[in-house]
């Protein structure tokens, strides 16, 4: 009975079976090949090719009435580049695909660029590299890798870090992408120190010993481009190198961040405080349904296969392929692709420039188990926003907090640039028995036992490192030059790292700059001379002119005196007299004339001529005596040459004060301002030469009515902090030097340790030194005098002599005519007598 109640069952199967062999035989719909080439061994693979398989399950069964089916035509290229052209070209020759999807490999992709016009059909790129458009057909679907560099120099800047190392793969694709971000950071002012290149093959000890090389650069801020293996092991390291902790920044991009789900605990554990950047897919029903099914899918078969954004991408992609191979009619399949656009898995899905559009990039921080987020990075903006839906809220702009490495919120890296070497604080080596205090002090704080700089030196260097606010202790070491040690020691010694820095009265030269940084000079360039004052004395008044200068000009007034007597005394009364009134009268004229006072009217005009070119002459005279005596009355004159010179014993201009014209003098070394005085004072030397700033301290603690500074000269580069070779402090702390002189507070100082009311400092340091009046120096003018005194006296004694010659031919005649007038006088005296 039961059997015959199951025949017709058996019979309503059979039907059932034949009407579906029936339709099999002949389908309503067109079968479209489409290629997949993919590394199917490789995890990546594996799940885009899961991804595509469900998007074509999911399309069909909500679209049952298409009248195409995508079939796929799998080509296996085990991880090779030539294989995935092989396999191409296998497609294109012996199938009649439409369509090719994959590689996702970026050495696999670029191989399918050569294809060019072979591959007349939509080739659907995996490749998230860019790559030319020489071949029109290749279309990337996935997002572009390279867009979010901008980003994250943005990020970068945006904590105002000005160094990076950047970490990647040591592939062509790493270098490439390394060349990239370079170009990117170069945009924003920062500079790339390092680009590390690690192999997924290097063992545990070569990526430990390449991190401590990068530990001991300074640097804190860290790139990271490397696939989630390599992340994983490189993180492991860095915690273990301590290089996970306070004050570091570590960047992590979507290479790694876009897989983070897929990391082990341990890994992630160890990327605590890490930001990254990931591709960002908006909320939705279809998505969260796609996920659910995936997990029901796959998560007994392989728990730890987890969809990536490339699976997302290639999910879309095929969706878009079957909506674009049903919707083809008169146009290529290409042109559908590139014209066509719709809101898939990973938002909206449009192709530009062959490429998938850009969309925003998700920003994170991983913690705890897993990630948050704190904000997103837009690509068309260029700006970070804390939430897309608020887009035009000037509140939204900028990150949520961040919780860096060493569980701290606000971020130091410049404080861990200080801790070299695991230390602390900042080493830092100080004069600790200056004898120019003003300049460098040294005390010890009885509440910490701390030592304390001071000084102008010390109040210089603690405003510009507090103004740094970089949270870092500094340990002051004093060292001592009655130990033995000099200046060039202490650049020794921070040239081998012994000490971070070194503060004080350190005169910046070319031969120290080899071995440390400096900062900015934050004194006075050159050097100077500072001499005594002159002397009280009842004689100053003959110090302007020279002996032999003194004698000449008194020569000259005599000699005046005499050619003026000579050419007058014959026809002017008032040089007439007595031989003593004529020798009064001529030279109370002559020397009348060195204040213009000379009331004798001159008839002749030889004299007027002689005298107006001698009060010329008195008058350059008088005027250079005045202001040479001006100057002898403020500062003591110094010779040139032959003198004794004292210098700064602990500067190195002893070996440039020559620069300033000073030859032929003997030399010896000055340590203190009472070394200066004492020998100024005794006239053990007659100068002493040193930096500007000794100058302004000695003449600060002594009474400017002694000494004076006279000479300035740019022979050296003034004083500045050294530090080691790279350091970042160097250029710090160079800029808040800069900033203090701009705002005053640099004069500030000077005037609180340097500045005093009785020291007589010219303004501007360039005082000249007065210049005694010789013979040599004011010949030209006694020769021009002597000519017109020659002259007029040879033109004058010429006339006379002429004179004397008509007087003496006058009376010849006059002789002669008195000698014939009595000739005939007497004749005519005898005729009257014979008559």
């Amino acid at each position: 009975m039961a059997n015959c109640r199951l025949f017709p069952l058996l019979i309503l199967l059979l039907l059932s079976f034949q009407s579906l062999l029936t339709a099999h035989e002949d389908p309503s719909y067109k079968d479209i090949q489409v290629g997949v080439i993919l590394d199917m061994e490789s995890g990546a693979g594996k799940v885009i090719y899961h991804c595509i398989t469900m998007a074509i399950s999911d399309f069909y069964a909500a679209n049952p009435d298409c009248k195409t089916r995508i079939v796929f035509m799998t080509s296996d290229t085990k991880g090779e580049p030539l294989h995935a052209v092989s396999a191409a070209l296998d497609l294109l020759e012996n199938t009649q695909v439409q369509a090719i999807i994959g590689p996702e490999s970026t050495a696999q992709a670029r191989f399918l660029e050569v294809l060019g016009d072979k591959a007349n059909i939509p080739i659907l790129s995996l490749s998230t590299t860019p790559f030319s458009n020489r071949n029109p057909n290749l279309l990337g679907i996935a997002q572009d890798e390279t867009s979010q560099f901008k980003g994250i120099a943005a990020m970068v800047e945006l904590f105002k870090a000005k160094n990076v190392i950047v970490i990647c793969e040591d592939t062509a694709n790493g270098r490439e992408m390394a060349t990239y971000m370079a170009r990117e950071f170069q945009e924003k002012n920062i500079h790339v120190t390092y680009t590390s290149l690690i192999s997924t093959s290097d063992s545990n000890q070569q990526v430990r010993e390449e991190l401590h090389k990068l530990q001991t650069m300074q640097d804190t801020v860290f790139i990271v481009h490397t696939p989630p293996s390599l992340a994983s092991n490189l993180f492991s390291m860095a915690k273990e190198l301590g290089m996970m902790g306070e004050g570091y920044m570590w960047i992590v991009t979507s290479k790694t961040m876009d897989l983070l789900g897929s990391m082990d605990a341990e890994a992630i554990e160890s990327m605590q405080g890490a930001v990254g950047f990931r591709s960002y897919f908006p909320s939705s029903k279809e998505l969260h349904n796609f996920l659910l099914k995936w997990r029901k899918e796959h998560d007994a078969l392989d728990p730890f296969m987890e969809v990536d954004s490339n699976g997302i991408w290639a999910y879309d992609a095929v969706y878009a392929l079957a909506m674009a191979v049903e919707r083809v009619q008169t146009t290529s399949l290409l042109d559908e692709m590139l014209r066509f656009k719709f809101h898939g898995l990973g938002g909206e899905f449009k192709f530009m420039n062959g490429r998938s559009i850009s969309k925003p990039m998700e920003v994170v921080n991983v913690i705890g188990k897993g990630d948050r987020s704190i904000g997103f990075w837009m690509m068309d903006t260029g700006e970070f926003v804390k939430e897309i839906e608020k887009l035009n809220s000037s509140s939204n702009q900028g990150l949520e907090s961040i919780m860096w490495p060493g569980g701290t919120t606000t971020l130091n890296p410049k404080r861990r640039m200080l801790q070299t070497n695991g230390n602390k604080k900042l080493r830092i080596l100080f004069p600790g028995s200056s004898r120019f205090q003003n300049i460098a002090q040294i005390s010890v704080d009885p509440r910490t036992n701390l030592s304390v700089v001071s000084g102008f030196c010390g109040d210089v260097f603690n405003a510009a490192f507090n103004s740094l606010d970089y949270g870092v202790g500094v340990e002051v070491v004093p060292f001592s030059s009655k130990d033995g040690i000099t200046y060039n020691d202490v650049i020794q010694k921070i040239y081998l790292k012994e000490f971070d820095a070194a503060i004080g009265d350190f005169t910046i030269t070319a031969n120290r700059s080899l071995y440390v940084d400096f900062t900015l000079p934050f004194t006075d360039l050159g050097v100077g001379i500072i001499s005594r004052n002159a002397k009280d004395s009842m004689w100053i008044f003959l110090d302007p002119l020279s002996a032999n200068l003194w004698i000449t000009t008194a020569f000259f007034f005599i000699f005046l005196g005499l050619v003026i007597w000579f050419i007058e005394h014959r026809t002017n009364e008032e040089f007439q007299g007595s031989a003593p009134q004529q020798l009064g009268t001529t030279l109370w004229f002559a020397f009348s004339t060195l204040v213009y006072a000379h009331r004798e009217k001159l008839q002749s005009n030889l004299s007027r001529f002689v005298v107006t070119v001698w009060v010329f002459i008195v008058l350059v005279l008088t005027s250079s005596y005045t202001a040479t005596l001006s100057s002898l009355l403020t500062v003591q004159q110094i010779g040139m040459k032959e003198m004794s010179i004292g210098f700064q014993g602990l500067s190195p201009v002893g070996v440039v004060y020559n620069k300033l014209n000073v030859v032929e003098a003997w030399s010896e070394k000055l340590y203190a301002p009472e070394d200066y005085a004492k020998a100024l004072t005794t006239g053990r030397f007659d100068a002493i030469v040193a930096e500007i700033l000794y100058m302004k301290t000695f003449l600060a603690m002594y009474s400017g009515a002694d000494f004076s500074l006279i000479a300035t000269a740019p022979t050296t580069n003034g004083f500045g902090f050294a530090f080691q070779k790279g350091s970042p402090l160097a250029r710090e702390m160079s800029t808040q030097i800069a900033k203090m002189c701009e705002d005053g507070t640099l004069k500030a100082l000077e005037d609180k340790w340097l500045k005093r009311e009785s020291a007589l400092i010219s303004k501007d340091f360039s005082s000249p030194t007065p210049k005694l009046l010789n013979l040599y120096g004011l010949r030209g003018l006694f020769l021009i005098s002597g000519v017109s005194m020659v002259s007029a006296l040879l033109v004058s004694i010429i006339c006379l002599v002429r004179e004397k010659w008509r007087m003496k031919d006058k009376m010849k005649i006059w002789r002669c005519v008195l000698h014939r007038s009595s000739e005939i006088h007497a004749h005519e005296s005898d005729v009257e007598s014979t008559v």
